[in-house]
């Protein structure tokens, strides 16, 4: 495919960095990390009450913590405060930013549970003192993305009923540091992604551990040779290991003795199916996660044995149809992720069975409209992404029966303007994806029953001002995505009236102008807006001042200036997060 469509294989989004853009085409991934990264706000009751009726009132206890914080300069000691009481008071000063280490000694000796400082500015080994002073009460902490040393950590010692402790992204903390964790054995959580402090060797301080229930060790790539320590930790259920490349065949054995584990994570790791092999014996095992791993359809002969397995993702592995039939035993799966697969209409066959699934992915698959027969009989699919694959509008008559259908991607396939009649049918959809040259104004008017959709993507459809009319029919929408240069102003004169969208992306449209942006500057709502490749300028930016809750803005190939952009963020946005120009 050309033009637009083109940006589909160098724009792959990965699972770890969901908001990547393509500087091309514009296009918008995900708004996860938006509202995973949402700056804190200031420390008022009001953020309480958002969301609420209209005549919502803060309680007592929240007037109590809102009076502390705006006062907090006036106290040198929380400690003879009940301890729900200067607990929320610290957890409003973290959420508002505004706990600095000269407010520290406030909070020493409070018997505080909960210490969540994760990405916070400034901490340090200084924080660790009052975060230790907590002792005996102390029950999680979380210091990721902190200047935390060994030395920080060893003050811990003194909280032997700790029961979490996350210590993702901190570089300061050595191999030596790690042995303080032997004496916490209460732990029920320990999180050190991205950590070079985990080595095959420090890892030992892991053996004492067997309350562990959760243990967390994505990317770090020194663990080879490890996973021996985590032989003793019966009471294991959960382990992530995504993007360990270093993990191969050898490591896996050491699992095979953790019968208690419910979810495996190994994406991207070197293991093969001898190595899935060793997992035979984890009958508890729900969610298995093998996404890139060297394997093939060889290994689902063990897998047909994890029969209480709900979630399975097998997305980039050498799969194909030889051997799919193993996945008829896999009665009590609810999510399977076979896209980028060889894998053909010939494999479908083997998956009718599977009549709990809710999700199915097959993106990028060999498959087209004859297999899709074979999904009628999965009525509680929820979600079906056929991404690049060959089907076309014959096969969407396969899929009237699937009444629970809430998601659809048809982007790169064959479908056209006749095939939306088919979609329209499905009254339960929220979601609809159509990155598709193919479709026009005509197949959008067909969609105006789906009344209660929430996102519909347009990436490359050819829709004209004439065809933005549509738009009034949904009045939902949450996220609208109208790329390819034929809309104007007019058209989005079709799109200001639609409060409730958080995420609006009009990029590649170049006869919009300024006031597109006066246009749209009534949404309030909005946390992502992408007018790249438009006619918007300097001028123009002025309209922005009222989208309060923008973080994310998009304006490359245009008519502004880094320098301007600057000036929007620090005098009328400076909530933004991701600026473009920059």
């Amino acid at each position: 495919m050309g033009g637009v469509c083109s940006r589909k294989r160098s724009q792959l989004v990965h699972e770890d960095n969901l908001f990547q853009t393509s500087t091309r085409f514009s296009k918008t991934s995900s708004l996860k990390w938006l509202l995973l990264t949402s700056p804190r706000g200031n420390s008022d009751v009001s953020h309480k009450g958002q969301g609420k009726d209209p005549g919502w009132c803060p309680s007592l206890m929240d007037l109590c913590v809102a009076k502390a914080c705006e006062d907090i300069n006036k106290y040198s000691s929380f400690a003879m405060l009940p301890r729900d009481l200067s607990q929320q008071i610290f957890d409003e000063l973290v959420r508002s930013n505004c706990l600095m280490e000269a407010l520290l000694e406030t909070f020493w000796d409070c018997a505080l549970q909960d210490i969540c400082l994760g990405e916070y500015p400034g901490v340090n080994d200084a924080w660790m003192e009052v975060v230790a002073s907590q002792r005996q009460s102390l029950l999680s902490v979380d210091v990721s993305c902190s200047e935390v040393t060994d030395s920080g950590l060893n003050l811990l010692r003194d909280c032997p009923n700790m029961q979490s402790l996350a210590c993702n992204y901190c570089d300061q903390i050595s191999e030596h540091g790690l042995g303080i964790l032997s004496g916490l054995s209460n732990l029920t959580s320990l999180s050190f992604k991205r950590s070079n402090v985990v080595t095959a060797e420090g890892m030992k301080a892991f053996t004492n551990l067997v309350n562990l229930v959760n243990l967390d060790l994505e990317r770090c790539l020194k663990i080879h040779g490890g996973l021996v320590h985590l032989k003793g930790l019966r009471n294991l259920e959960s382990l992530n290991m995504r993007y360990c490349n270093n993990i191969a065949d050898s490591d896996i054995k050491y699992l095979s003795d953790l019968t208690n584990l419910k979810e495996l994570q190994l994406s991207c790791c070197r293991i093969t199916d001898l190595g899935v092999s060793y997992l035979r014996g984890l009958s508890k095992l729900t969610k298995l996660n093998l996404q890139g791993c060297p394997v093939t359809a060889a290994c689902l002969e063990a897998i047909s044995g994890l029969t209480s397995l709900m979630l399975l993702n097998l997305s980039r592995c050498g799969i194909c149809d030889e051997g799919c039939e193993n996945f008829q035993g896999l009665k009590k799966l609810k999510d399977l992720n076979l896209g980028f697969n060889n894998i053909t209409d010939a494999c479908l066959v083997h998956l009718k069975e599977l009549v709990n699934l809710e999700s199915l992915n097959l993106d990028s698959c060999k498959v087209g409209d004859e297999g899709l027969l074979h999904l009628k009989s999965l009525v509680l699919l929820k979600s079906l992404e056929l991404s690049d694959t060959e089907v076309g509008s014959n096969g969407l008559q396969h899929l009237s029966g699937l009444c629970n259908l809430q998601s659809i991607n048809l982007s790169f396939t064959l479908v056209t303007d006749s095939s939306m009649k088919r979609i329209s049918a499905l009254n339960s959809l929220k979601s609809v994806n159509l990155d598709n040259r193919q479709i026009t104004d005509v197949g959008l008017a067909a969609l105006t029953s789906l009344t209660g959709l929430i996102h519909l993507d347009l990436f490359g459809a050819r829709i004209t001002d004439y065809g933005t009319s549509c738009f009034r029919f949904f009045k939902n929408l949450q996220s609208l995505e109208v790329c390819g240069g034929l809309i104007t102003d007019a058209g989005v004169k079709n799109i200001k009236d639609l409060k409730a969208l958080t995420l609006l992306n009009l990029s590649q449209n170049d006869n919009l102008t300024d006031k597109a942006l006066e246009l749209i500057s009534g949404l309030i709502a909005l946390v992502s807006l992408n007018l790249s490749s438009t006619r918007v300028s300097n001028a123009g930016l002025r309209h922005l001042k009222d989208l309060q809750n923008l973080r994310s803005l998009s304006l490359d190939s245009c008519r502004v200036t880094a320098t301007e952009m600057k000036k929007v963020h620090t005098t009328m946005l400076p909530n933004l997060i991701s600026i473009r120009p920059e």
